[in-house]
């Protein structure tokens, strides 16, 4: 069934949107060696690595495949930290550091001791959580 009404030019074009503010954030991408830390769940299994680098600014949370909904839950205070930490403007390894000594930890997750360490690259420690 056809109409011979024309398409309203509304429903036709593409619809432009531009985003003019929000939350100030770390960048997510690092060309050079990152810190981490470990994050584990009550139970000691690891949920995920924060990890930061000054050079360019960066800072994220990078989680192992195959986690349960109530892992990567217990995550999101992880990434909450990040957001807080840039919006108080902190450096990345400076937010790592107050991480690293038990800032963030709370009942559903912590900071493993002893975790800081360097990975070579982003894709490196994106390797370590992937198992490999």
């Amino acid at each position: 069934m056809t109409s011979d009404r024309p398409i309203n030019p509304r429903f036709a074009e593409d619809m432009w949107f531009s985003q003019v503010d929000g939350p100030p954030a770390y960048s997510r991408r690092a060309d050079g060696p990152v810190v981490y830390v470990s994050i584990a769940d009550r139970t000691g299994s690891t949920i995920g690595y924060v990890w930061a680098n000054d050079t360019d600014d960066a800072a994220g949370w990078v989680v192992p495949p195959g986690l349960s909904a109530s892992a990567l839950n217990a995550g999101a205070s992880w990434l909450r930290a990040l957001r807080s930490g840039k919006a108080r403007e902190l450096g990345p390894t400076v937010l790592l550091a107050e991480l690293a000594r038990g800032a963030n930890d709370n009942e559903l997750s912590h900071v493993i001791p002893g975790s800081l360490t360097e990975a070579p690259t982003l894709a490196a420690l994106r390797e370590l959580a992937a198992g490999g």
